[in-house]
């Protein structure tokens, strides 16, 4: 992108953000704190073709954030030799790991978590008296990870969105219209990816799904000194706005992952946001291919800055995770259930082959 495109975008996004509310009002997404929804979720893995050594992961709900996401209790059932509830020593996810043993003729495992959620919404034109981060966790939220860098091209591209804004809240503000405006959700895309944005800003490739564009958001609001974060989760619920492309279609949820992000900005503390889900409204929502000015693409972009809808479970908020006893290389993150066998890594993203489902049942909250 040149000098001139990039400052066209900055200057339409800032437009869009501006827009009155007669513009989109026939269109309503406008999530707020209300009553809580429960879901009991149930993964059921299967190692199909045994063989060698065996075992899995089964990432768990355990981001506990007593005003939106609160975290029960999973009970599982395998035939695994030992089954360990374990913890990511960085970040706290959670995890079941299952070792199969050697000649066990149908592995499987099958996790039980019950989850209650409910809708997010901050007034960012109110501070109010949210404490600030402790410095381990400010460092840790500002650090570059091994596929979110924080410096080369990203800090060099943050530096240029956020030159005219004052305060945190505004680069924070400008940074989600720039990935508004510039990224699209590239719905050829496996999974939700891996979120490699260094390659994304050298290639010119801005593009994706939430792991991509949501990564892209938090590096560059990092590399301009602001506390982010990915939240890795399940849409387990339809939306009770109407909206189809950001609610589960079924009770079958096992493709409906999806990550979010969030903001720390002084006096409101972590604040929701969601880039990635506008540009899903833009490609998705019926009847699809909707242009940035259609009202229901403004009114999910206007919400989308301070909101969400409880209809998402959240998991964690890992980067580098290293799976306990495995050799493989880290994951860039702990959003799908993982296994292995004969020391061969599965391929998470073809559950029909790798075998697993995961179903959402609506429950008493």
């Amino acid at each position: 992108m040149d000098r001139r495109d990039f400052f066209v975008s900055i200057a339409a996004a800032t437009l869009a953000a501006t827009l009155p509310v007669t513009a989109w009002a026939q269109a309503i997404f406008a999530p707020k704190p209300g009553p809580w929804r429960a879901v009991d979720l149930v993964t059921r893995i299967e190692i199909t073709k045994p063989q060698g050594p065996m075992q899995a992961w089964i990432p768990l709900p355990s981001l506990n954030e007593p005003e939106w996401n609160r975290p029960g209790e999973s009970t599982w059932t395998s035939n695994a030799a030992t089954v360990t509830r374990v913890k990511d020593p960085r970040y706290g996810a959670e995890m079941l790991h299952a070792v199969w043993k050697d000649g066990e003729a149908a592995p499987s495992l099958e996790v039980t978590s019950r989850i209650a959620m409910r809708d997010r919404a901050i007034d960012l034109s109110k501070p109010g008296t949210a404490p600030a981060l402790g410095d381990a966790e400010s460092r840790l939220n500002l650090a570059g990870t091994d596929l979110i860098p924080v410096d080369g091209i990203v800090k060099q591209t943050a530096d240029k969105i956020v030159a005219n804004a004052r305060t945190d809240a505004d680069k924070a503000r400008a940074i989600y219209n720039w990935v508004v405006e510039n990224t699209h959700r590239n719905d050829a895309t496996r999974g939700c990816r891996t979120g490699d944005i260094d390659s994304m800003l050298r290639t010119d490739n801005i593009s994706g799904k939430c792991a991509d564009l949501n990564a892209l958001y938090v590096g560059l609001a990092r590399a301009a000194g602001i506390p982010e974060r990915d939240v890795y989760g399940l849409r387990v619920l339809p939306s009770q706005f109407g909206y189809k492309s950001l609610g589960a279609g079924s009770a079958n949820v096992t493709k409906a992952q999806h990550c979010r992000a969030e903001v720390h900005l002084a006096g409101f503390g972590w604040a929701p946001v969601d880039p990635a889900d506008v540009r899903k409204v833009v490609l998705e929502e019926p009847p699809a291919n909707l242009a940035i000015g259609d009202p229901k693409v403004v009114a999910a972009r206007n919400a989308l800055f301070g909101a969400w809808e409880g209809n998402w479970v959240a998991y964690n908020v890992a980067h580098d995770v290293a799976l306990p006893g495995s050799k493989q290389p880290k994951l860039g993150f702990l959003m799908y259930p993982q296994a292995e066998r004969a020391s061969l890594l599965l391929d998470a993203l073809d559950p029909d082959n790798f075998k697993y489902t995961i179903t959402s049942k609506d429950v008493a909250a």
